[in-house]
């Protein structure tokens, strides 16, 4: 597989600025692999796809303020810091992508909030566009997350072209979302309302969680041809004993088993035992899927309609088939689904 195999042109006017009023009246395309039949519903439909037995895999990571805008001493010039990972509690040491990155050198201070109040220090220069911060704070650690969730603002991407509104605090993330640590949501599970997860349950699927705190690497551009060439950035991820025994009783009784966004579906190809049964798993996986993929655990997955070229969109023609994937896209083109994250849905079966 190429990368160019994955080129999509997607028209500007679909990509979504906003979420839907209500979570779960998304748009939705289902997509059956067995016969090659595509329909098209309401995420709330859902429930007319799964049946007593059946679970869904979340992952209930949860997206923290990590965008913070800051000054640069001396100059004054203004700085954008994103936080990407806590590298030390003890020491405040954060991974971050700053911009512009060319004004930044090892030993700058930079100055977020009136009265300067979070000071941090350049340690490292990681990569073109990275780097390692200090923040040069004494007092207790929950002061200084509260000053990160004071001072930071929800870290939308950037073809979302507005500001911060007060909504994205809450849409911008799962109502499950409960573990924090990530940059960006699962976006699949964004369409779930309580009310439809209600639903679920009186049909008696079970919903079962795992973690994985996804990265701005999982968004990082593929610059090579050869797929085999590329390399993923690292996601922490957590799956539980209690998880893997609820997934791993649906696949004996030979139940749906769905993975409610890429980053689920990434997890739990990361931790499979030789015999294609989930195991409880703590640590970090790069795993990149891209076709041709031979899925062990999950039948089924919840996903968004993602980027030209990205490695999300690849492993969803993985797992949904190529051609028909392909197909679907421009299928969503033509009957002007949204796209990305605050966009419509898609459900392989």
């Amino acid at each position: 597989m190429k990368l160019s195999k994955f080129k999509i042109d997607i028209p500007q006017d679909l990509i979504a600025q906003h979420p839907t009023p209500e979570r779960d009246e998304s748009r939705m395309m289902v997509l059956h692999r067995d016969s090659g039949k595509i329909e098209h519903k309401m995420f709330k439909d859902i429930v007319d796809y799964f049946d007593e037995g059946d679970v869904m895999i979340m992952n209930d990571t949860k997206v923290f303020p990590a965008r913070l805008f800051g000054n640069k001493e001396k100059t004054g010039a203004r700085i954008e810091v994103f936080l990407l990972r806590e590298l030390n509690q003890e020491s405040r040491l954060w991974d971050v992508l700053v911009d512009p990155a060319r004004k930044i050198r090892i030993g700058n201070k930079l100055y977020f909030g009136e009265d300067d109040l979070l000071v941090a220090e350049v340690i490292d220069n990681t990569t073109s566009r990275g780097r390692t911060l200090r923040f040069l704070f004494d007092g207790p650690y929950e002061d200084f997350k509260s000053l990160i969730y004071q001072l930071g603002e929800t870290p939308l991407p950037e073809y979302i072209m507005r500001d911060v509104a007060p909504e994205d605090e809450e849409r911008y993330q799962t109502i499950y979302a409960k573990n924090e640590g990530a940059v960006a949501p699962s976006s699949g599970g964004l369409h779930f309302s309580r009310n439809l997860m209600k639903r679920l349950e009186l049909v008696g699927v079970d919903f079962s969680f795992l973690t994985i705190h996804t990265s701005l690497g999982s968004f990082r551009p593929v610059e090579v041809e050869d797929l085999t060439k590329h390399k993923m950035d690292s996601e922490e991820c957590f799956i539980s004993a209690e998880t893997a025994q609820l997934v791993n009783r649906a696949k004996d009784a030979r139940k749906k088993v769905c993975a409610v966004g890429t980053s689920v579906m990434k997890s739990l190809e990361s931790s499979v035992s030789t015999d294609g049964y989930l195991k409880p798993f703590e640590g970090w996986s790069n795993k990149f899927i891209f076709p041709p993929h031979e899925f062990s655990v999950a039948n089924s997955m919840i996903t968004n309609f993602h980027s030209s070229q990205s490695t999300l969109l690849m492993m969803v023609a993985a797992f949904g088939d190529y051609d028909f994937v392909r197909h679907a896209y421009d299928e969503a083109i033509k009957e002007k689904y949204r796209f990305f994250v605050y966009g419509d849905a898609m459900l392989i079966i």
